[in-house]
């Protein structure tokens, strides 16, 4: 697996708000760019989704891969590995760690590292991952601030 990509953002909600926004896997198709479909396939013994299937695609290149999550203790986040992909993505892993904050935000970190099942240079690799990286925390902190 590949170097990891990372990125924060300060969010003006509590980590219980914004674990609610991430594990509505059912919305992702609405507010997370690039993701057009999302499938619940199973839950673990708490209810919660821990195996999602999706599809996504961005500049004319397309993957679908089904995730497993693990969620961490008291909201803090959850991580993800891919156990299948197909199309541009051979595969993936990643989280979201969340850590309140005294003011009432809460600091969310994504970290990401792909495999890709075509060569491409290392350099336009780590600019997309920083692109998505971006974009994904961008468009949580919007669709969690605005509900």
């Amino acid at each position: 697996m590949a170097e990891q990509t990372s990125g924060s953002i300060s969010i003006a909600a509590s980590p219980e708000e914004i674990m609610a926004v991430i594990t509505d896997f059912d919305a992702y198709p609405r507010w997370a760019e690039g993701v057009k479909r999302a499938e619940i396939k199973n839950r673990d013994s708490q209810k919660r989704p821990n195996e999602v299937y999706m599809e996504a695609g961005s500049m004319g290149f397309d993957a679908k891969y089904t995730l497993s999550y693990k969620y961490k203790p008291k909201n803090a986040g959850l991580s993800w590995t891919s156990k299948s992909a197909s199309g541009v993505v051979k595969d993936i892993k990643g989280e979201y760690a969340l850590k309140a904050r005294d003011n009432g935000t809460t600091e969310v970190t994504y970290q990401m590292a792909t495999e890709l099942a075509m060569p491409v240079p290392g350099f336009l690799k780590r600019r997309g991952e920083k692109q998505i990286v971006d974009t994904a925390l961008k468009g949580l902190k919007k669709e969690v601030e605005g509900r």
